[in-house]
């Protein structure tokens, strides 16, 4: 089949008939060559009908290759579109399944927040109660402390006017031991000084 495809193609190709009627002489010693007594059996009649029959043959495989052609081109648009088709059903369907997803996601994500905002709202409120206990706690212990205070203070005021006194009290008496002292001594001297004037 091969061969009278060749040779349809040089025949169409050929410009005029006598390049035809060379290509078929060619066909035809190619012919002998292969059957060298086909010279003896083919008649100019013959000829002509195996040249017609040819032609028909190479026509029929002209039309069949076209409309296999044809048959091929519809049976790959059909199946293009079938593709087409299913990658958009795949791709419709991965849509809404990231969309599910996205939409889960965003539902768990909302939860997340959610609970972390419910947290931090009772951490917050923990806190302020601890800082308002703490605040009280300071406070009494600032008023505790400013009790124990005034208390050391009235205590340590007692503590040194009760020392003031007791000083006043030892000067007093070192006074009153000093003047016992001075003027029996004070008398003496000017009983020693008396006496030295008369001796003088």
């Amino acid at each position: 089949m091969g061969s009278v495809v060749e040779l349809y193609e040089a025949l169409a190709s050929a410009p005029d008939d006598r390049a035809r009627a060379r290509v078929i002489a060619s066909a035809f010693e190619r012919l002998e060559e292969r059957y060298p007594h086909l010279p003896d059996l083919v008649t100019n009649q013959q000829l002509r009908e195996t040249e017609l029959r040819l032609q028909r043959e190479i026509e029929q495989v002209r039309a069949d290759l076209v409309v296999r052609i044809e048959q091929l081109r519809g049976e790959v648009k059909t199946e293009i579109e079938q593709f087409r088709g299913e990658v958009k059903t795949e791709i419709e369907q991965l849509r809404g399944g990231f969309k599910t997803e996205i939409e889960q996601l965003r539902g768990e994500v909302k939860a997340d927040i959610e609970q972390l905002r419910g947290e931090l709202r009772e951490t917050e409120l923990r806190l302020q109660k601890e800082i308002q206990q703490l605040r009280g706690e300071v406070k009494t212990d600032i008023e505790q402390l400013r009790g124990e205070l005034r208390e050391t203070e009235l205590r340590l005021q007692k503590e040194i006017q009760q020392l003031r006194g007791e000083v006043m009290t030892a000067i007093e008496r070192s006074r009153n031991t000093l003047l016992m002292w001075l003027i029996p001594l004070m008398f003496a001297q000017v009983g020693a000084l008396t006496a030295l004037v008369k001796l003088l």
